[in-house]
């Protein structure tokens, strides 16, 4: 067949339809007024609505909320959508059911180069995921990075909870990611169209605080110069984030009680009853259950809040995620500074595991990030670390696998995988923290001649 006679063939519309009705991926495109022009059969088995239900409708109309959730780059100003963006995301299917997809958007343009629309394209992987997190194939979910069994347990977590409305409550010591598996949560929700609203209950002073919260009318106070809305309407359809929760007077767990068990508020100043729909996510680095027997935090009030518990790991007990973490964060920093991304020296990754990390991932963070401006040459060296670091002093604390490894066992598996420690380590039979330990120790082995 002829390159004309294709061509001819791919224009006519029943044949284009055809095509990419037989495609295994889900095809939506819609014009600049985000209204729907093309939906494929894919695209219905998917997400449970039928052509007919979408077609000539608002993109965000037609399904009840954006199809890309929080991620829908169409707003009033179409000339800033970025060509080609793929990203993993859930939907919300018409029966209500939650589905994880990998979404490719593309813009549409016409003979003279203008943009005409979108085309997205989604393929289904929640089944997939699925056996990802079983079989621990997963690196990192909503941002978070670990691999470690007790991680695995929060993204099973946030994945379960995400259909669900219900209070969730997330302890763990400071520098854990709280925020990052509430913001998780909120993503893989219904919710994600709306906004995530994060409140510091400790960094705000008690004066503001309910301002901040429920909003304030004119006149409510010295400043108060025009009505304000708090960070609850500002969420509305959304989900607020209350960290540091326990940092809350009595007077505000009062209030905030109320809220939670009848959805309404009046602002600052205000008669008038409001009513918002949200989601409330708390989080602390204080054990709850104390501060209720030491009447610092009211108990009804933790038993609103604490409906679906999370608890994070500190970072001391899943050292298996630090190296991955230390790549990430380095790689994070090259790309910023437009620099190659450093490695770090076996013995300097073993400092890293032997330390305890008492501001957890944070911490690593900034450890990684003062180590990136330090050295000098591509790889970091014990020297380019934090002094508290280069302080640690090695124990005889360490315990099970590393009696395993000998110099020519390590060796053997450095050269069979090609220098890779992650693969080194599998077929080693122990976990990435213990093979950089002994080679920490053991600088020769990783050697290879």
């Amino acid at each position: 067949m002829s390159e004309f006679s294709l061509e001819n063939l791919m224009c006519h519309r029943d044949n284009l339809e055809h095509v990419l009705d037989s495609l295994k991926e889900g095809i939506i495109a819609h014009d600049l007024n985000r209204r729907i022009f093309f939906f494929n059969q894919e695209a219905e088995r998917i997400s449970g609505y039928d052509r007919q239900e979408v077609v000539g409708k608002d993109c965000h109309d037609a399904f009840g909320h954006p199809f890309c959730g929080g991620r829908c780059q169409f707003g009033a100003d179409a000339s800033g959508i970025i060509e080609n963006v793929e990203h993993n995301l859930s939907i919300t299917t018409k029966s209500g059911e939650i589905r994880r997809v990998e979404m490719s958007i593309t813009r549409m343009k016409d003979d003279t180069g203008e943009l005409v629309g979108v085309l997205t394209s989604f393929r289904d992987v929640t089944d997939l995921f699925s056996l990802q997190l079983q079989a621990g194939k997963l690196t990192s979910f909503g941002n978070i990075i670990g691999q470690d069994h007790k991680m695995y347990k929060i993204f099973k977590h946030i994945r379960d909870v995400s259909s669900y409305d219900y209070p969730v409550h997330i302890s763990g010591e400071t520098g854990t990611g709280k925020e990052l598996v509430a913001n998780a949560i909120h993503n893989e929700s219904s919710r994600s169209a709306a906004r995530f609203v994060p409140i510091n209950c400790g960094a705000l002073p008690e004066g503001l605080i309910e301002s901040e919260l429920f909003g304030h009318v004119k006149g409510a106070f010295s400043g108060a110069i025009r009505d304000k809305k708090g960070r609850f309407e500002l969420a509305h359809g959304g989900t607020v984030f209350l960290d540091e929760v326990a940092e809350l007077s009595n007077n505000m767990q009062s209030k905030l009680l109320r809220f939670l068990q009848e959805n309404k508020f009046e602002r600052v100043g205000g008669e008038q009853t409001r009513t918002v729909d949200v989601r409330v996510i708390s989080a602390t680095n204080k054990n709850l259950k104390e501060a209720v027997k030491k009447d610092q935090f009211r108990e009804d009030l933790f038993y609103r809040l604490n409906v679906i518990p999370i608890h994070i790991p500190p970072l001391r007990e899943r050292q298996i995620d630090i190296p991955l973490l230390v790549e990430r964060f380095l790689l994070d920093a090259a790309e910023r500074y437009e620099r190659d991304p450093p490695k770090l020296a076996d013995r300097s990754m073993s400092l890293l595991l032997d330390y305890p990390w008492p501001g957890n991932v944070r911490e690593l963070q900034n450890a990684v990030q003062f180590a990136f401006v330090k050295c000098r040459a591509n790889i970091i060296e014990p020297e380019d670390l934090p002094m508290e670091l280069r302080e640690v002093k090695h124990t005889s604390s360490r315990r099970g696998p590393a009696k395993k490894l000998d110099s020519e066992g390590v060796r053997a598996a450095l050269v069979k995988t090609g220098g890779n420690k992650a693969k080194a380590a599998k077929l080693l039979g122990v976990g990435r923290a213990t093979l950089y330990r002994f080679l920490g120790d053991h600088p020769k082995a990783g050697e290879r001649s």
